[in-house]
């Protein structure tokens, strides 16, 4: 089994980065070792309390029978120690029981819940989205009756979107939804690969689900929001009466086996409406913009175990000799190795410093009420989402590599991370919708506004860099962005052909820059990592970002060989 200890100087490094010089008033109340002792003890429960789980839980997955889900063993006695541990009121509003801290820092302990056992943690981060969709559109009566046991992590919640005809294109969904005459409804339908949509960690389970009314209008814009309850309240107050819901199955998959992923059968449920009649999308995205950001960092976590299992197995393992060496060498000491190994640890860095940008730029957008903030937050979120989830596909399949054929076998643990990333590309808006919202939606928003504020920032730091690849990385997507803004006017299907090597590229330029700023910082503070800031930022610049260019290409010139290329499956 892999190891694992939360990185927290990387960590606490990369707060302050983000916080930036909004740090004294935007965040005091995490001020004054608030932030580290939170980390510390956050590091300490998911290193002794998460981590030993992870294995023995991908072994032994769930167990379901009679509609009933039973979770790996240690489960609910791991679930119980984070309720009662306050873990699960980090974020949420201090009116219903929550501790109120920045989003900044919540960012932090996903990563490591989710670097200790991804499987795990997967329960709460479901529930912190329905948190977020509860206040921001609940009414009072369902928040006073739901928020304090979602908050304190009494009860658990899910999203229900998906069903078997409807995925990405969530027009096509068919759960239906009759009004009651006591103002409730009444769901019929089923949906797909709901995460912990049946288990026995919680009393009761609150279900977000999307479905339709009789009378709505058709697409997206007929679609609303509901909460249905496992189980509803009985005539004295007590929540006991099953609601006409369960579990019909749970999906044997990949990776994340200790994680339930069930069908759910809805028939005449009850449920209560969340905001309005047919703006249930609305509702339901400040949801999915809570979960895209925390599954990026679950990419940084993935990312960041991996890369530190590959680098004790390199120190550790020994075979041939390295150039210079006059006998067996460590495996680090050969130039491939280190090249994969710098790889690993520098894309890493790069995700959580853009994921972490993010994060700070929810918190100015909340707490200092800042529109531009708020535009930057949604610019970045679907960079952050599919950049670091694709890059932990690539960190966990050079683990793998680097660990060689003991990599392969599964007794090593890097197995199962690799299995574990590939569904992070997958879930929560596939990678390829990300770069979609990226090109088709923010790009444009505040007539370029945002996109134009971001790229200035990166220029401003990469006119200090040494390295000259850096500023054509920041040139080569300013220019490419003007090619994107043009094609999603005249011709959208060329802009989309490149929508996937734009995020990329503007990963690229962004990553490079803020490990440039991550670097001039730690000279500056004269941090312990300094210098291995200043290599990792080194390597990037001569290795990753120099991708850029050919990045810009594929955006501007490959649109036709996408529309073309498309005859080569004709046959």
């Amino acid at each position: 089994m892999t190891t694992y200890r939360a990185p927290l100087p990387d960590i606490l490094f990369s707060l302050r980065l983000a916080a930036g010089a909004d740090a004294e008033e935007l965040y005091a109340d995490i001020a004054g070792g608030v932030a580290e002792q939170t980390l510390t003890e956050a590091a300490k429960f998911a290193e002794e309390q998460l981590l030993p789980l992870d294995r023995k839980g991908d072994l032994a997955g769930v167990r379901y029978a009679d509609r009933a889900v039973t979770t790996a063993p240690g489960w609910r006695e791991a679930y119980a120690g984070w309720r009662d541990g306050g873990w699960n009121a980090i974020a949420a509003k201090p009116e219903y029981g929550g501790v109120g801290l920045p989003a900044l820092l919540n960012a932090a302990c996903t990563e490591i819940w989710n670097a200790a056992n991804i499987s795990f943690a997967l329960c709460p981060l479901l529930g912190h989205g329905a948190i977020e969709a509860l206040e921001a559109h609940a009414s009072e009566a369902l928040k006073e009756t739901y928020l304090r046991k979602l908050v304190s992590g009494e009860w658990t919640g899910t999203m229900n979107l998906t069903e078997p005809q409807a995925g990405t294109d969530l027009a096509l969904l068919r759960t239906r939804a009759e009004r009651n005459v006591d103002g409730s409804y009444r769901l019929t339908g089923q949906k797909i690969y709901i995460t912990y949509g049946e288990h026995d960690l919680a009393d009761n389970i609150a279900h977000l689900v999307l479905a339709r009314l009789p009378d709505a209008p058709a697409g997206v814009k007929g679609i609303s929001l509901f909460l249905a309850p496992k189980f509803l309240p009985d005539e004295a107050g007590a929540f006991t009466r099953r609601n006409a819901l369960h579990c019909a199955g749970v999906e044997h998959k990949l990776g994340i086996h200790a994680a339930p992923t069930c069908t759910m059968i809805y028939e005449d449920a009850i449920g209560f409406l969340i905001g309005e009649e047919n703006n249930g999308l609305a509702c339901m995205f400040t949801m999915m913009n809570n979960a895209r950001l925390s599954v990026g960092v679950q990419g940084v976590a993935l990312a960041e175990r991996a890369t530190q299992a590959a680098l004790a197995y390199a120190r550790e393992r020994k075979q041939g000799r390295a150039p210079g060496a006059a006998g067996t060498s460590a495996i680090i000491e050969h130039p491939d190795v280190a090249r994969m190994l710098l790889t690993m640890a520098s894309l890493t860095a790069a995700s959580r410093l853009i994921c972490f940008e993010t994060a700070a730029s929810l918190d100015r957008a909340h707490r200092a009420k800042s529109q531009e903030a708020d535009e930057r937050a949604s610019l970045l979120t679907p960079v952050a989402k599919a950049f670091a989830t694709d890059i932990a596909n690539e960190v966990t399949s050079l683990a793998v590599q680097v660990f060689g054929g003991m990599g392969y076998v599964e007794e090593t643990g890097v197995a199962q991370l690799m299995r574990d990333a590939r569904i992070c590309a997958i879930y929560e808006g596939t990678n390829g919708i990300q770069a979609i919202d990226l090109v088709g939606r923010k790009l444009l928003m505040s007539g370029g506004a945002a996109l134009t504020r971001e790229i200035q920032d990166m220029r401003a730091l990469a006119r200090e860099s040494h390295y000259a690849a850096v500023a054509e990385a920041v040139e080569a997507l300013a220019q490419a962005s003007v090619y994107m803004a043009g094609a999603m006017t005249s011709s959208p299907a060329e802009a989309l052909a490149g929508a996937t090597p734009y995020l990329r590229l503007f990963a690229l330029a962004r990553g490079a820059t803020l490990l440039e700023k991550a670097a001039r910082l730690a000279r500056r503070e004269n941090d312990a990592n300094a210098a291995r800031y200043e290599m990792l930022a080194h390597f990037f610049a001569r290795n990753i970002v120099v991708a850029a260019p050919g990045l810009a290409k594929m955006v501007t010139e490959g649109a036709a060989s996408v529309t073309d290329g498309k005859a080569a499956f004709s046959a």
